[in-house]
């Protein structure tokens, strides 16, 4: 009896054996992912957010508190106004000869605010301030008494500076901190050479992409805590008032951020493509740290400049500062929020642009800098 032998299985071919190789979304998740996952093992990264965490929760809280804290206020009162502030605590009475003199001394700053008769108030009396007069003030007296102000503004001075305080330090923050963290990220795979197992993998600018993804998330993920524990803060403390004259300036910043933070992060990438060690980073990404300084120094100490302020909400760098600034404040038309954002994602798309081209160019060549005209020619 004849056996017959078993068939031998069909050989797979290599290309069927070959797993297939992930698309360039799949490549840019599979970097965000490993961006995230090495951030949040990261001690110093966690401990620098807890950090930010337990002082911007006692700044809102000290805030809060302190704006209801009794104080004593100086004011000017005339000579046919006094029996108005007979009996009322915590004022400072400076006399006034006449109304001339209590309006001299408030334009001064000698007092905060002058008591003065006025016939046509139904309270008898009139608190006049220089630009504005605080409600803590209004609520010493029985009756609410009319208000004139010599030079109104729309809003707190003190209240402005610090949302100014504010918007720049979170900016200048979040900003520096992810884009030195991308910089030294990129620097230390081309150092180790993790770079050529990675781009032998997935395409050169799903690194990029991925990186810029990672960090994002991360970013976005900070200002929106930040942005919780102002809101639960000034809840907390009663400041309703407050958070719903800053509520929407705080939403348009988290969405300007987004973008700006995008562009930031993409040439800070490329930059750091351009070095082989991390003692070189600094002279790459300094132009970058200017860029991201100069607005926080600006929106500071021109929180009341309207030109200032509306050169900054076009600039594509400071935007994420100015427009929320110019929207606290009262001066920006509906429109103009529209136009600057879509300034900013032109400038995005363009930077993400050029800093692929220059991250591409620069990410195999070892040794000394690459310069920025070599970069961009390839």
């Amino acid at each position: 009896m004849t056996t017959t032998a078993p068939a031998s299985p069909t050989p797979r071919t290599a290309a069927s054996a070959a797993p297939a190789a992930p698309s360039f979304a799949q490549s840019t998740w599979l970097v965000a992912e490993r961006e995230l996952a090495s951030k949040l093992r990261s001690k110093a990264f966690l401990i620098s957010f807890a950090i930010l965490f337990i002082g911007a929760l006692a700044l809102v809280v000290w805030a809060g508190f302190q704006a209801k804290t009794v104080s004593t206020t100086s004011i000017a009162v005339t000579a046919d106004a006094q029996q108005y502030v007979q009996g009322i605590p915590n004022l400072d009475v400076t006399e006034a000869a006449d109304r001339t003199a209590a309006d001299a001394l408030v334009a001064s700053g000698d007092v905060k605010a002058a008591v003065v008769a006025d016939p046509s108030s139904p309270t008898g009396f009139a608190l006049v301030g220089n630009d504005s007069v605080s409600s803590s003030l209004l609520m010493t007296f029985a009756q609410t008494p009319s208000v004139e102000l010599l030079n109104p503004s729309s809003t707190d001075p003190a209240l402005r500076y610090f949302v100014a305080i504010g918007l720049g330090i979170i900016f200048l923050l979040s900003a520096q901190l992810f884009g030195t963290t991308i910089a030294q990220s990129v620097v230390e795979e081309k150092q180790t050479r993790v770079v050529e197992l990675l781009i032998s993998a997935i395409p050169v600018r799903a690194l990029l992409a991925g990186k810029v993804l990672g960090n994002t998330i991360l970013a976005m993920g900070q200002i929106l805590v930040l942005a919780a524990i102002a809101v639960v803060g000034l809840t907390v403390t009663g400041q309703g008032e407050v958070l719903q004259v800053i509520g929407a300036p705080l939403a348009w910043f988290a969405v300007f951020f987004l973008f700006g933070f995008v562009l930031l992060a993409s040439l800070f990438a490329a930059a750091a493509a351009m070095v082989s060690r991390q003692e070189d980073i600094g002279a790459t990404t300094a132009p970058l740290i200017y860029l991201i300084m100069i607005p926080y120094f600006l929106v500071i100490f021109f929180n009341d400049n309207p030109l200032v302020l509306g050169i900054m909400s076009y600039v594509p760098f400071s935007a994420p500062v100015g427009m929320p600034m110019r929207m606290f404040i009262g001066e920006a038309q509906w429109w103009e929020p529209l136009l600057s954002l879509g300034i900013l994602a032109v400038t995005c798309v363009a930077a993400i642009w050029l800093g692929a081209k220059i991250y591409e160019n620069s990410l195999l060549r070892m040794g000394a800098r690459v310069k920025l005209r070599e970069a961009l020619r390839g």
